[in-house]
């Protein structure tokens, strides 16, 4: 098998043990192998007969390299837009206000209904191929939009087919407790049992890596959330968690007790939460997109994230009404303006700490034995990731050790 090395650059390997910000290697190189990294350090410490062997030679012309980003919660299949809710919010309307007059979730639901599976992967290629213009190489991606079997099949066949012809890892979650549809209006009950039926069925047709649930006061109570999860662990398939983004509903210690991957928003977070959190050790995945595009105006606990060690990772959130968002690199700026997040704990967040909200452990740092997806970027430091707004440095991607 052909190995590669790449020299004449500094990397940020995110190595948790690294004990050094950012696991920096100055004057580094990486010999890749097939789909894996192989070796990577300093080039003074190459073998010089594992470097004989390497048949490509690639210099990186002394740029930064980091692992692949990963966006570890989006919802980004589906149809139309809500650009007239925006709107609406803008004259004063709240996000409640408009998901209770009949907007909202349930306004896409509509218009994804509508389209076929080729008409939303013509909608969402766009969208991901911005998200991988900037580095992106594994993406999270929600049904929640179909709420019906047919529909959540869709949604989910047409993420996984996006994964298939483009050059990126799609992981695809249902997410079927997003909202009760028109036809169940006033039995959420009901539907819960619908979507506890859906769930087995996905799954057998290899639709479904993880299981998602919108606890909230406008969306499901944490008991039916929690039949939603014995479903999910009767299937085998991991949880994770929409908590604590408008109230504190105690779904975070729910998700936690069913070892969920992750619990996503967490405005509302309180200690008990956190501390659950901690213990199954559940990551906090952040979205200041939402956070931006809803104006809300409380943060999420870091301090009490960092108190309890709770890793964070952070994500665009990509969806229609609440963030409208296709630049990971631009959350990586948010997460340290708006939620005052280090950019060492920023660029963690969508790479070491992505991967792990995700279950992957192959992937995010950068070390002998993980997966070869990495990043070439045309600056110097690390911070500049976080620190520029409406730049893209992106020099070259790495994907399963090619060139992408």
């Amino acid at each position: 098998m052909t190995l590669q090395l790449w020299s004449n650059c500094r990397i940020a390997t995110m190595r948790a043990d690294a004990g050094t910000p950012y696991g920096l290697v100055d004057q580094g190189a990486i010999v890749v192998q097939g789909e894996s990294i192989a070796w990577v350090g300093p080039h003074a410490g190459l073998p010089a007969e594992l470097a004989q062997r390497c048949a490509l030679q690639h210099d990186a012309g002394g740029r930064l390299v980091t692992p692949g980003l990963i966006d570890c919660h989006t919802h980004l299949v589906y149809g139309g837009d809500r650009a007239h809710e925006f709107e609406l919010r803008l004259n004063g309307a709240t996000y409640e206000d408009i998901a209770r007059a009949g907007g909202g979730i349930a306004s896409t639901v509509k218009a994804t209904r509508a389209a076929g599976q080729a008409g939303l992967i013509a909608q969402s290629l766009p969208r991901l191929r911005a998200l991988m213009s900037e580095g992106v190489t594994t993406i999270e991606i929600k049904s929640g939009y179909g709420l019906s079997l047919d529909h959540e099949r869709k949604c989910l066949r047409a993420a996984r087919e996006l994964g298939v012809n483009e050059r990126v890892d799609v992981r695809t979650t249902f997410l079927g407790a997003h909202a009760v549809p028109p036809e169940f209006a006033g039995r959420p009950d009901d539907y819960v049992d619908a979507v506890v039926a859906m769930l087995p069925v996905l799954k057998a047709e290899g639709l479904v890596d993880a299981v998602d649930a919108f606890c909230e006061r406008i969306a499901f109570t944490p008991a039916q959330v929690e039949r939603v999860f014995q479903a999910a662990r009767q299937a085998g398939v991991a949880v994770k968690l929409h908590a604590e983004q408008l109230s504190d509903s105690g779904g975070s210690q729910l998700a936690a007790s069913y070892g969920a991957l992750s619990c996503d928003h967490l405005e509302w977070l309180g200690d008990e939460g956190a501390a659950a959190m901690a213990k199954a050790g559940t990551v906090a995945v952040l979205l200041p997109g939402a956070f931006y595009f809803l104006r809300e105006t409380r943060v999420p606990p870091l301090d009490l994230l960092r108190q309890h060690g709770v890793p964070i990772a952070i994500s665009t959130d990509c969806n229609p009404g609440s963030s409208p968002c296709t630049s990971l690199l631009l959350m990586l700026n948010m997460a340290c303006t708006l939620f005052r997040l280090t950019p060492h704990e920023a660029l963690a967040g969508v790479t070491r700490n992505a991967a792990q909200a995700l279950g992957l452990h192959d992937r995010g740092v950068i070390e002998a034995g993980k997966r070869a997806d990495f990043v070439l970027w045309d600056v110097e430091r690390p911070a500049q990731l976080a620190y520029v707004m409406g730049a893209n440095p992106m020099h070259q991607v790495i994907y399963r050790g090619t060139i992408r």
